[in-house]
């Protein structure tokens, strides 16, 4: 009786790696409409000459939309790849010394679970989280009024790091929502 509560516990350490795997690499695009007194066409100069240096490449947009778009990509996180590899690593082997108890005839033999499941949640992780990810900035005030509001549809990281560096600079400011939120 024993040995079925660890195989309990054990399977469902291996769900809740399944679980932080998908929440590692879930998308968490937002969108937030922020404004400015600066004339439309200096915050998407400045917006744009911003986005460039952190990498993101112009991918056109529509004009009649007042839209721009842009793309960049993710990379993955090398030291959350060693975790993950070191906790499936260790749940694997869990897994095998519940199994080895189960079936002793098995002798060693489920330890080489070890060897599969380190390595593939590593692997799994990276090549979900690497991915090209997508920025619009949409102008949804007319091009010659003022104050500017833009809609921006990015990445929450990215929109965070927009307001936190741009704020003085082009005078831009949203609801704060970005900023309070607690995720």
């Amino acid at each position: 009786m024993g040995f079925s509560s660890v195989l309990l516990l054990t399977i469902l350490l291996a769900i809740g790696l399944v679980f932080f795997l998908r929440a590692a690499s879930k998308d968490r695009t937002t969108v937030v409409d922020i404004c400015s007194p600066l004339p439309p066409l200096e915050v998407l100069k400045g917006l744009t000459i911003w986005l460039e240096e952190r990498g993101w490449k112009s991918d056109g947009g529509d004009a009649d939309r007042q839209l721009l778009r842009f793309q960049g990509n993710v990379a993955s996180s090398g030291a959350l790849a060693v975790l993950l590899s070191l906790f499936g690593g260790l749940g694997s082997a869990c897994l095998a010394l519940v199994i080895r108890q189960l079936y002793p005839f098995l002798e060693w033999w489920p330890l080489c679970l070890v060897f599969l499941g380190g390595p593939a949640a590593g692997f799994i992780y990276r090549r979900r989280a690497a991915r090209i990810e997508g920025l619009e900035v949409r102008l949804i005030s007319s091009a010659e009024t003022q104050p500017s509001r833009l809609r921006i549809r990015a990445h929450r990281d990215e929109l965070i790091a927009m307001e936190l560096e741009l704020a003085n600079s082009l005078q831009l400011a949203s609801d704060g929502s970005l900023l309070s939120s607690p995720i």
